[in-house]
């Protein structure tokens, strides 16, 4: 049987003359970003070496639409020959050798730098230090500009080395060697597998997903991105239209903009799989969008159309901006109201489709459904519900919602899963023994700070709310509120508590400006709590002491005895933060 490809060979060279008029693109399964710097540096470091770097797969094709040039400058032809895999190698190639800008995942235009150290023959991303060490040529990109001179650029290299350091005749040589050989990288050959016209798009999208799949696995979102590139190219621009808006303020118009997400593509993809199919598992869903039927196997063009017209309804539903900022809305109702707080994307993903599944479906009053929903988000973020196996959990929840079709059954089937999470147990037994840790990121530290964000709680000490001095947008350089140790560590050390982990429990944390922590220091609780107790009146320091979660005279306890009791006290702050968002 005939093959489907034929073996090309390039060097460098031809492969950088090819892109730059344009003879060579990028088709859109896959989006101009390239690896990190890192990762191009070692990729120009095997090839200095003389050692393989893989191959391209090109698909010989001179009149397929919806292809992009690679990097950001214009070009003189349309292309003809449209790499299929291993764009990152070659785009990064191509943007070192013509210091060329490309555009990175934040969707931001950039140029890779590479430093050279031609005495150890090194290459690095040039930090602070690499850049004052005269060791370094700082930019290889110079080296294959139009109008670069190569003995004169090494001669330069040489005296101003000269002027820092003594080297010898056989060091000179050594220079002048190592940048002949980089120069040389321009003869490096290159393997190219390059498909026939003949084939159409979806066997070309079928190549590349079993060409990846056979080496380091793509997920399954990568998979049903590349099949939309193919068959919905609009689909796919549009969620990286969206994504890109929420990183980006506008005044202008409306926008997705928020502080508590930058979602990726694969991600809203799957609130849009979530939503048109009820499935957190992907590993089915190319199949279904492909037209194939899972019982039977069979392929159909009319099944293919029917699902994409599914996922394109979910879809205008899921980057609707009214629906994505009142779901906002509901988060910032839970508490959580920073991004730094939300200690997993998963949780507020899937609440989103929940938000969605309610909104579009169900039909369900938009004030009874943002309450629901953080009541749901602030149970799935105190529990960890989607962190640790979130396809599973996920996949269980969406079948629990089959078959229902009114807002009372969609409300009592999350109740059911809320009440039977959130019991006396875990109030009374399970969080407060969650709290014993000391890790800065754990969700039960996320909930008691939302927790104070929904009493108004005020900040250690301060007449002014936590939930204002914690707003998002504002900088400087200080945060407005600190953790402060109730017990400084310093003081504790000096008084035998010498484990860290000790030291740093989560009770022993408190959010305080940040000059009244400094002032404090490593002074004993019971000599610098008098002086802060004089600015608050006696209702001021029964508040305080009810937000902070403190008992009285909690100063003067022994440390342990003081973080089982703080730890209490705090799982009834959530709790009751908890009862408020469910009123």
């Amino acid at each position: 049987m005939a093959t489907l490809f034929k073996e090309v060979n390039y060097n460098l060279t031809t492969l950088i003359q090819q892109i730059d008029l344009g003879v060579i693109g990028l088709p859109d399964i896959q989006r101009p970003f390239v690896w990190k710097d890192t990762k191009v540096r070692d990729l120009f470091d095997s090839m200095y070496k003389g050692y393989p770097v893989g191959y391209f797969l090109f698909w010989a094709n001179a009149n397929i639409e919806g292809t992009k040039g690679i990097g950001t400058a214009s070009k003189q032809k349309h292309p003809t020959l449209l790499i299929v895999d291993g764009q990152q190698r070659l785009t990064s190639l191509y943007a070192v050798v013509k210091g060329q800008e490309v555009i990175r995942e934040n969707y931001e235009k950039a140029n890779i730098v590479i430093a050279f150290n031609p005495l150890e023959e090194k290459f690095e991303i040039p930090d602070a230090s690499i850049k004052r060490n005269p060791r370094y040529f700082q930019n290889i990109s110079e080296l294959w500009k139009d109008d670069a001179d190569l003995f004169e650029i090494t001669d330069q290299f040489i005296d101003r080395l000269k002027q820092s350091v003594e080297i010898s005749a056989d060091e000179v040589k050594k220079i002048r060697k190592a940048f002949n050989n980089l120069t040389n990288l321009e003869g490096y050959p290159f393997s190219a597998l390059e498909l026939s016209a003949e084939i159409n798009e979806e066997q070309v999208a079928d190549v590349f997903v079993r060409i990846n799949s056979q080496g380091k696995k793509l997920n399954q979102a990568d998979f049903i991105l590349t099949l939309m590139s193919v068959f919905w190219e609009d689909g796919r621009k549009d969620l990286e239209e969206f994504c890109r808006l929420c990183r980006v303020p506008s005044k202008e118009s409306a926008s997705p903009f928020n502080y508590l997400i930058d979602p990726n593509p694969d991600q809203m993809l799957r609130v849009s799989v979530g939503l048109a199919f009820r499935r957190a598992r992907l590993q089915y869903v190319y199949s279904i969008l492909r037209g194939k039927d899972l019982e039977s196997g069979d392929f159909s063009i009319e099944r293919r159309e029917k699902q994409f017209q599914n996922l394109q309804f979910a879809q205008s539903k899921v980057l609707n901006i009214i629906n994505w900022h009142e779901f906002i809305k509901s988060i910032k109702q839970a508490g959580f109201a920073r991004h730094d707080y939300i200690s997993s994307d998963n949780n507020l993903l899937y609440a989103y489709i929940f938000f969605l599944i309610g909104r579009e479906d169900i039909k369900m009053d938009l004030y009874d459904l943002k309450k629901l929903i953080a009541k749901w988000f602030f149970m799935c973020s105190i529990t960890g519900r989607y962190t640790g196996s979130p396809e599973t959990a996920m996949e269980s929840d969406l079948a629990r919602l089959r078959g229902i079709d009114s807002p009372d059954q969609f409300k009592r089937v999350l109740n059911d899963i809320i009440d039977g999470q959130l019991t006396n147990d875990f109030w009374f037994i399970t969080l407060p023994m969650d709290l014993a840790t000391s890790s800065s990121t754990s969700p039960s530290l996320y909930a008691y700070y939302a927790a104070q964000y929904i009493i108004g709680a005020n900040g250690l000490f301060s007449k002014l709310k936590i939930s204002d001095l914690l707003q998002e947008g504002l900088r400087s350089k200080k945060s407005a509120l600190e953790r402060h140790h109730l017990f400084p560590k310093a003081w504790l050390e000096r008084n035998g508590v010498s484990d860290q982990t000790q030291r740093n429990q989560i009770a022993n944390y408190a959010l305080i400006e940040w000059n009244d922590n400094i002032n404090i220091s490593d002074t004993q609780p019971s000599q610098y709590l008098p002086n802060y107790l004089s600015r608050l009146s006696d209702e001021d320091k029964k508040k305080m002491y009810y937000w902070h979660a403190l008992s009285e005279n909690w100063e003067q306890m022994n440390y342990f005895e003081f973080l089982i009791d703080r730890r209490k006290r705090i799982a009834q702050v959530v709790k009751d933060a908890y009862e408020t968002i469910s009123k």
